[in-house]
């Protein structure tokens, strides 16, 4: 039997519900929320993130939460360390942590450890843009395959960012991607209990389109508008890439029609669902409820033992 504390985990693809129900559960259990959202993590992103609103958050305390400037960066990386001390800080005071959300590249450098790769150079990257503008994209792919054919089986020829950062990491430290992130592996200090919301499919579809008729309702436009108009954000950087973002983006700066900007939006969040359940269909150990429903999460008995306050092991020195 493991002497790692056991941490809830609640996730499943977007518009799920997790969010629901994990403040369901503070109502009765003694629980803070580390959020587990890779665009919730940016100040300014608050409707097209779902984000609990400051009176949920008043009542509720959430961490991981407004935490960058949406001209950073955060990473996986920077994820790892924020949710260990803020776990361990959580269970410190005696308190139950529940980790929600649904960015799966988080939880699994919870789960699995993430190698800690080298910082851009610029002249690399400029190096393999000239290449690519001369060569064409299928070419860096397939001289990536030459180097790491691990990591180019797993990113598609058209994923530019993710090509040029795989051979940027060869590049700066002679060692592939592949090899960097199977040396990084550790094992986490904790022992995680998933429970994932999983609707069928054509549920799921309607709770999305739902959802996103009412984020325009109440001013998603306007708040990417905030953000369009800021001279030192971008459609490159990362926080303008999450969905919804994109497309409204595109929508403001005249590339598409509103029509369009919906549709894309909507045909994006699916997509983003569909990558999600398939990273869920791939892990073991997962407890999966068809809908946010309190009493069946309630009757699963590991999960009564963390509710119950029993599983909070002492943490290793």
């Amino acid at each position: 039997m493991s002497n790692k504390p056991r941490v809830l985990v609640i996730t499943g693809p977007t518009a799920s519900g997790k969010s629901l129900l994990a403040e369901e559960l503070t109502e009765e259990f003694p629980m803070e929320i580390v959020c587990v959202d890779s665009a919730a993590v940016y100040k300014g992103m608050d409707i097209g993130t779902a984000k609990p609103s400051i009176l949920v958050r008043q009542r509720i305390r959430h961490h991981l939460i407004d935490i960058r400037d949406p001209a950073d960066v955060y990473s996986a990386a920077d994820f790892l360390d924020d949710s260990t001390n803020i776990v361990i800080d959580i269970l410190s005071r005696g308190k139950i942590p529940c980790l929600v959300g649904g960015t799966m590249l988080y939880l699994r450098a919870l789960k699995y450890g993430i190698a800690r790769l080298p910082a851009a150079n610029n002249d690399i990257r400029k190096a393999i843009l000239r290449e690519a503008k001369s060569s064409g994209w299928p070419a860096i792919h397939k001289h990536l395959a030459e180097v790491d054919p691990k990591a180019a089986a797993r990113i598609n020829a058209n994923d530019r960012q993710r090509l040029q950062r795989a051979l940027e990491v060869y590049q700066i430290t002679g060692r592939s991607l592949t090899e960097h992130h199977e040396a990084g592996n550790r094992l986490s200090p904790f022992e995680l209990v998933e429970v994932a919301i999983v609707p069928k499919r054509e549920i799921l579809h309607q709770r999305i389109e739902r959802r996103l008729a009412r984020m325009l309702e109440v001013g998603f436009i306007e708040e990417v508008r905030n953000l369009f108009e800021r001279e030192d954000l971008n459609s490159e950087m990362p926080s303008m890439k999450a969905v919804g973002y994109r497309q409204i983006w595109a929508y403001l700066d005249n590339q598409i029609s509103f029509d369009d900007m919906i549709q894309q939006a909507l045909v994006s969040t699916r997509r983003l669902a569909k990558h999600q359940c398939t990273w869920l269909n791939s892990w073991q150990n997962l407890h999966i409820l068809e809908k946010p429903d309190y009493k069946e999460l309630l009757k699963i008995p590991i999960v009564n033992t963390i509710l119950s306050g029993d599983s909070q092991f002492a943490l290793d020195d």
